[in-house]
């Protein structure tokens, strides 16, 4: 093509993008402030379905419709939903395109204040009675869902990776573990509460004893929401344990210890010698394994398929990695036996709560512990490790209590990561995803779409190696003959999206065997007729205290309006 061809073709493109190419959406001159809207954003919008005008804030409806709010806030703010180039806010762009990412010292930083939820107390949840409260709560919400798509704005959406499994045959392999894989069943004055598989760990040859290594759902009493965070679960230790053996004969299950943030339980039963696992030192994603369990009959139930990393949920603790197989694997028994339930062939493969996942040498390289509608997740054996050589020393599984929860850049689509450095040169690091009420890292200015780039000096890619290293600091901490539910400092290294900006900052944290428990900032709107309708305001909010008082209700139980986070968000 000459060189008149190429500069017609030129011209019919019109002006190049900042990123340097023609396309559908360069924008005109005296445009450049304005955003269109995509159609990639438009058809994702119009598959959500319409919430309802005129319900009312309490009603299911209205729930519904607030979250669909915070949904299109969060697309809309996403930079890859808006024109090439626009990959920061106008606004903070002007302010810090300029700054550098240095390290900067305490007195330099202002904290921002924490993103707070609206909500209408009980006593106040009624749109007939109190209308301007309920037309002040919608003004909140537009604000408060304004502020978080500011901040959702700062980070490219999340994506997980994949990989595909390698088949091999490894009989001999899977046939030696399952000397080890036994089933429990509990029951609480005489109704069946769990079934689940569990590992002999140990064996002590004077009293003829082994360990059994499980989940704590074995135990779990109560377990009214999936959002492990909030720390509602609740266990009943003195639950009738049944040990079904591998001869076909049953042995009585003594409580030893269970570990609420891990979900993990240990258990005494009388047994002859068996043969004891070996753990591996590390499990990569993408590894070949093999998930054993045993159903009601004590059959072996073989599932081979891989190991993945993945961002959690917000739901999720930080400690699991995830197991994938081909939905067509074939069951290790025909389908026909009768034995099986009639059951679907994915449904069935995942009943073995307590199992364990294997290499193909044979090595424990984790425990099955499904969340609940999450049936792939897995405690890998990194994290087993530690916490069963903590208890065998001390008798207590130890935590360190960051009160943040946090997704990984490693595990963000490539598209994503590259993103990522162009927008802060940053490629690896933990993305804050919500900052617990009243923390210390609240009270130091981190926030929603920082970035944690170290821990006690050391990097970090995800999240199971973060809990790595809070249980190796409490290992430490007990080492040095200090005791548990105790403060200690620990360094972190922080980059401030919003401010471009990196800070070296001391955490002070609990270290403690319970669940950690990360409570979501809300604040009530309580305005009334003829007053501001900010619903903000410190008077409106100390009478709905008082009157919460009066009425014996708990911020907790006053919210009504059930939102997701902001985690849950970035990831649709």
């Amino acid at each position: 093509m000459g060189r008149g061809h190429r500069r017609q073709a030129a011209n019919k493109r019109g002006p190049l993008t900042e990123e340097g190419e023609a396309g559908p959406h360069s924008r005109a001159p005296g445009a450049a402030k304005k955003r269109d809207s995509l159609p990639e954003a438009a058809e994702k919008r119009d598959s959500l379905p319409e919430p309802e005008a005129d319900a009312s804030c309490g009603t299911d409806t209205e729930r519904e419709a607030t979250k669909m709010d915070v949904y299109r806030a969060a697309q809309l703010a996403r930079p890859e939903m808006r024109g090439v180039g626009d990959d920061l806010d106008e606004s903070v762009t002007q302010t810090h395109g300029s700054r550098s990412t240095e390290a900067v010292e305490e007195d330099e930083f202002t904290p921002k204040s924490p993103i707070s939820m609206p909500y209408i107390p009980d006593e106040l949840n009624d749109p007939t009675a109190y209308p301007a409260i309920f037309a002040a709560f919608k003004e909140a919400q537009v604000k408060y869902t304004a502020k978080l798509g500011r901040r959702l704005r700062l980070l490219p959406k999340l994506a997980h990776s994949c990989h595909l499994p390698i088949r091999e045959s490894a009989k001999e392999v899977v046939l030696h573990a399952a000397k080890y894989i036994i089933r429990l069943s509990s029951s609480v004055d005489g109704k069946p509460l769990a079934n689940c598989c569990g590992l002999l760990i140990k064996w002590d040859p004077e009293s003829k004893t082994g360990t059994v290594l499980t989940t704590a759902h074995l135990i779990r009493s109560k377990h009214p929401t999936e959002n492990h965070w909030e720390g509602r679960d609740e266990y009943n230790i003195k639950a009738n344990v049944i040990v079904h053996l591998l001869d076909g004969t049953t042995a009585d299950g003594h409580y030893l210890y269970h570990q609420e943030h891990y979900d993990l339980a240990f258990f005494k039963v009388r047994v002859d010698k068996p043969d004891l696992p070996s753990f591996s030192g590390s499990v990569h994603c993408g590894q070949d394994v093999f998930r054993l369990g045993r159903d009601d009959h004590m059959n072996l139930r073989i599932t081979h398929g891989r190991v993945e990393h993945q961002n959690p949920r917000s739901n999720q603790r930080h400690h699991y990695m995830y197991f994938f197989h081909q939905k067509d694997d074939s069951l290790s028994h025909p389908k026909n036996d009768c034995y099986l339930p009639d059951k679907k062939n994915d449904d069935y493969l995942c009943d073995d709560d307590g199992g364990s996942i294997i290499d193909l040498d044979g090595k424990v390289v984790g425990l099955v512990n499904k969340h609940l509608r999450l049936k792939k997740s897995l405690i890998p054996s990194c994290i087993l490790d530690k916490c069963v050589d903590l208890w065998c020393e001390f008798r207590c599984i130890p935590r360190l209590h960051l009160g943040m929860k946090f997704s990984s850049i490693k595990l963000l689509d490539p598209t994503h990561i590259d993103k990522m450095w162009r927008m802060y040169k940053i490629k690896d690091g933990l993305i804050v995803q919500e900052v617990s009420k009243e923390s210390h890292a609240e009270k130091l200015g981190i926030c929603l779409g920082d970035i944690i780039e170290r821990f006690n000096g050391e990097s970090i890619s995800t999240t199971v190696e973060l809990e790595n290293m809070l249980l190796g600091r409490c290992r430490d901490h007990l080492d040095q003959g200090n005791r548990l539910n105790e403060k200690i400092n620990v360094s972190i290294q922080v980059f401030h999206t919003e401010e471009r900006l990196r800070r070296n900052i001391n955490l002070i944290v609990d270290v403690s065997e319970g669940g950690e428990v990360v409570k979501r900032r809300t604040y009530p709107i309580t305005a009334i007729e003829g007053t501001s309708s900010s619903g903000q305001s410190s008077q409106n909010v100390a009478g709905s205290q008082d009157r919460r008082r009066a009425l014996g209700t708990s911020e907790s139980e006053s919210n009504k309006i059930d939102l997701r986070t902001e985690t849950e968000v970035i990831q649709l």
